[in-house]
This record gives C-alpha cells, sequence and structure tokens, in this order.
C-alpha cells in the first residue's frame, strides 16, 4: 500500500471518529459531494500539519459544497 493510501485510510477513520460516524458513510458523502480525490491528493499537505486543520479544511470544503459556507 502507498504511503498516499496509508495516509489516506488514516485520516478517513480518523474523520469519522471526528463526526461521531463511520468512515463507510464519510466515504460515501466525499463521493457524493466529488472531494474524495482532492482529500486523496492533498497528502502532501495534510500528513504533515495537525489532524485538527486537515479537518477544518475538509469541512469547509464539505460545507462549500453542500452550499453551507459562509464567508
Amino acid at each position: 500500500m502507498s504511503n498516499e493510501m496509508e495516509f489516506f485510510s488514516f485520516l478517513l477513520q480518523k474523520y469519522a471518529q471526528y463526526k461521531n460516524t463511520t468512515a463507510d458513510l464519510v466515504l460515501q458523502k466525499w463521493d457524493e459531494l466529488g472531494i474524495t480525490d482532492y482529500i486523496y491528493n492533498m497528502y502532501e499537505m495534510y500528513h504533515i500539519e495537525s489532524l485538527s486543520n486537515a479537518f477544518a479544511d475538509i469541512d469547509m470544503l464539505t460545507n462549500k459544497k453542500e452550499g453551507l459556507y459562509k464567508k
């Protein structure tokens, strides 16, 4: 398994815990919003920063895609 895939799996599990849900449901939502590849490709940034920063970025991205983002 590549470093990127290993980290993505870790991030997905931790984000699901943060949201009090399952990784399956998180991945389903990311797929529906079309952001899974984007999050996967953010490996270079996400793996060197705090998970809380990655979570905040993912929350903002999710909210934008759902039309809930407020400037």
